[in-house]
């Protein structure tokens, strides 16, 4: 069920290639648009000057969140692994925290969280996480493992919450709202692609669709080869 109750949104994560899109994706609709980013990022977020609203400072800094969310009926949030302290866990706290209670709350990540373990994983997928928890942990770049905390934390709280569950990600142009299920392994998503614009398309629809409240969709491009033997090609 599509409701309308959102006017107001706050997106946490801005200044990346998803937020631009998704502040892109809510001044469309008509939304008032708070957002927040590193300080140092925020020249990036030139092009909707006057048009947004943005809070400069760390997405785990609770005061910054605080202040962000205020009087927001969506929060719309990048869960980023950066560093190794704790930086998505912190985030998404903060988010649970400080928003309203009624707010409807978006988060993003990758496949590789799993809600209940009933996901499907190639051997290739599995290697590959391992490699880059790895790695990533290694030269203290991410903690991928706290993207995977951030969501449990997630997945506990009584929020109106949706975790959505990204594929591999690409440039270009919108090719349509990116097909769900709810776990990886299902054939409709065996494309494992889609456009990082359509990526954001799904997180701000998301902020109106109940049908997607307290489910964590993995979702993947519509004109991919699962979801085109699913539904058919349009075209």
């Amino acid at each position: 069920m599509v409701t309308d109750r959102v006017q107001k949104v706050c997106i946490i994560g801005a200044s990346g290639k998803l937020g631009q899109y998704m502040v892109r994706h809510a001044l469309d609709r008509g939304y008032e648009v708070v957002g927040v980013c590193r300080e140092r990022s925020v020249p990036k977020l030139a092009g909707f000057d006057g048009r947004m609203t943005i809070v400069p400072g760390p997405t785990n800094d609770p005061e910054v969140i605080r202040q962000a969310v205020a009087g927001c009926d969506g929060v719309l949030t990048v869960l980023v692994p950066w560093g190794v302290r704790q930086y998505a866990s912190g985030t998404a706290q903060a988010v649970l925290d400080h928003a309203r209670p009624d707010a409807r709350l978006v988060f993003s990540c990758g496949w590789h969280i799993t809600r209940d373990g009933k996901d499907r994983y190639s051997r290739t997928f599995r290697a590959g996480l391992r490699i880059a928890t790895r790695l990533a942990k290694l030269l203290r770049y991410a903690e991928i493992d706290d993207q995977v905390e951030a969501c449990r934390r997630v997945f506990a709280s009584d929020t109106r919450w949706t975790v959505v569950r990204g594929s591999t990600l690409e440039e270009g142009e919108s090719q349509g709202l990116p097909v769900w299920s709810r776990h990886v392994g299902d054939p409709v998503l065996a494309g494992n692609l889609m456009r990082r614009v359509d990526f954001a398309l799904f997180m701000v629809a998301a902020l109106t669709d109940d049908s997607l409240v307290r489910e964590a969709p993995a979702i993947v491009g519509c004109r991919t080869s699962g979801a085109l033997a699913r539904v058919g090609d349009p075209h």
